[in-house]
C-alpha cells in the first residue's frame, strides 16, 4: 500500500473528517490516479484512506477514516446502499432524483440522478473513474434498474487530468429525452445535451416556493432570468402569473421550456421567450421604465473557486441591482448563486450592496437553499454551493 506523508500541522482537516488532501499539504508520497494510499500524519497516525490524484490541486480524497476499512467492491456496494436508502428519509416530491452526492454521500467525485427508470452518472475525480465498473454494477443492483448513461463532461475531469466522455455505460442505445414528475409538473429533459445531468434537480422545492409565493402575493408579472428550460416558467404559471418572460442565450434551451409549457396544458398568451444577453435585457427594460411583480435571478456558476470570487461578485451585484430596480414595491425576488467561491454571508453583502446603489431596500423573508437530495454534511461545508434570498421590495 503506498502512503503520502503530510506536513507538521496538516492532519487537523482530516481528524474532522473533512475529505480533501491539497497538493500543500503532503511532504511526501503519490500513487497512480486513482488508486487508494494511506495518509499519515507527519508523525506517522493513520489519518485516511483516500484515491490519489496526481495531477488535481485537491491531490487526494478521502474514501474512509477507519484503519480497518477495505477499499474494495464491497465498500463501494455499501456506501451505494446507505446514500440511495438515506433518499427515503427526504420529502422527494419527485421521480427526478439525486441518489449520490459526491463527498456528501462518502463517494468523492460520484454524481448520480434517477430520472424515472433512467440513472445518469458523473465522474469527477481519479477515484471514481478507476472504480467506475464496479460503481456501474452496484448503482444497477442497488435500484433494480437496468439503464445508466454517463455526463463526466463537466469541467472538474479535465482538474483531474481526466478526458471528457459520455454515452451508455449499461442498457443502451436508448433515447436520451425524457420526462420527469415534480410537484405534480411534468417537465422535459434531455440527459445526453442537457446541463449537469440533464436537469437542475437541486432548485427543485425552490419551483414549488416560487409558485406558492405568486400566488399569495397575487403577481401577475415576472421575469424569469436565465430560465434555462423553464422550469421556474412553469411554477410562476401554475402559482397564477399572467404574463412571464423567460430569458435565455439558448434557442435549445428555450425551445424546451416551450415545450414544458405544453405538457403542462399551460397557454402562451403572455408568454414571451428572449434568446438574448440577461444582463442587456435587464438594462434595456430598465431604459424602458418596465417593471415586474417577481423576478427569478438564477445565472450559470460565476466563481467555481474562492479565486474567482471578486470578479464574480461584481457580476452578482451588477444583475440584482438592475433586477431591484426592476421590480414594483412590493415585488418579489428569487436570486440565486450556486457558485461554490461565494459563500452564503457573501452572497447576502453583495445583494445588500446591489440595494444599496439601486436604492431599494427589501424584507429577507427566506433563504433558499438546495433540495435534500443535494445535501450539505457537518463535516463537508462545501457541500451547500447553491444558496439564495426571497427578497420582497419594501
Amino acid at each position: 500500500m503506498k502512503t503520502l506523508r503530510l506536513k507538521p500541522g496538516k492532519e487537523r482537516s482530516l481528524q474532522r473528517r473533512h475529505p480533501w488532501i491539497f497538493e500543500s499539504a503532503i511532504q511526501k508520497g503519490g500513487g497512480d490516479a486513482g488508486e487508494t494510499v494511506r495518509v499519515e500524519s507527519h508523525e506517522g497516525e493513520f489519518l485516511a484512506w483516500a484515491a490519489y490524484s496526481p495531477a488535481s490541486r485537491i491531490r487526494a480524497r478521502a474514501w474512509s477514516f477507519d484503519v480497518d476499512q477495505r477499499i474494495d467492491a464491497s465498500f463501494f456496494r455499501a456506501n451505494l446502499s446507505g446514500a440511495i436508502r438515506a433518499r427515503a428519509r427526504f420529502d422527494i416530491p419527485s421521480d427526478g432524483v439525486r441518489l449520490v452526492h459526491g463527498e456528501a454521500d462518502g463517494l468523492p467525485g460520484l454524481i448520480v440522478d434517477r430520472y424515472g427508470d433512467t440513472l445518469v452518472a458523473q465522474f469527477l475525480s481519479s477515484g471514481a473513474e478507476r472504480w467506475k465498473q464496479v460503481l456501474a454494477d452496484a448503482l444497477l443492483a442497488a435500484t433494480g434498474l437496468q439503464r445508466l448513461y454517463e455526463r463526466s463532461d463537466a469541467s472538474s475531469r479535465g482538474l483531474e487530468g481526466l478526458p471528457e466522455v459520455t454515452g451508455w455505460l449499461r442498457g443502451g442505445p436508448a433515447p436520451t429525452r425524457l420526462e420527469l414528475q415534480e410537484h405534480g409538473w411534468r417537465l422535459g429533459l434531455d440527459i445526453a445535451t442537457g446541463h449537469k445531468t440533464g436537469y437542475y434537480l437541486d432548485q427543485r422545492d425552490n419551483r414549488r416556493r416560487l409558485a406558492e409565493a405568486v400566488r399569495r402575493l397575487g403577481c401577475r408579472s415576472v421575469l424569469n432570468a436565465y430560465c434555462y428550460s423553464g422550469g421556474f416558467t412553469v411554477a410562476a404559471l401554475l402559482g397564477g402569473a399572467s404574463e412571464v418572460v423567460s430569458i435565455d442565450s439558448s434557442g435549445p434551451a428555450l425551445a424546451l421550456a416551450a415545450d414544458n409549457l405544453a405538457r403542462n396544458g399551460l397557454a402562451t398568451t403572455g408568454v414571451e421567450f428572449l434568446d438574448a444577453d440577461v444582463n442587456v435585457s435587464l438594462r434595456r427594460f430598465a431604459q424602458q421604465g418596465r417593471r415586474f411583480d417577481a423576478i427569478v435571478l438564477d445565472p450559470p456558476k460565476l466563481a467555481p473557486t474562492a479565486a474567482h470570487a471578486e470578479r464574480a461578485a461584481r457580476a452578482y451585484k451588477d444583475i440584482n441591482r438592475l433586477a431591484l430596480g426592476l421590480l414594483e414595491p412590493g415585488g418579489l425576488l428569487f436570486t440565486f448563486s450556486c457558485s461554490g467561491g461565494i459563500s452564503a454571508d457573501l452572497f447576502h453583502k453583495i445583494v445588500a450592496s446591489a440595494g444599496i446603489d439601486a436604492r431599494v431596500d427589501g424584507y429577507v423573508t427566506d433563504r433558499l437553499g438546495a433540495a435534500p437530495d443535494h445535501p450539505m454534511t457537518l463535516c463537508f461545508p462545501e457541500g451547500e454551493y447553491l444558496k439564495g434570498l426571497a427578497v420582497v421590495r419594501r
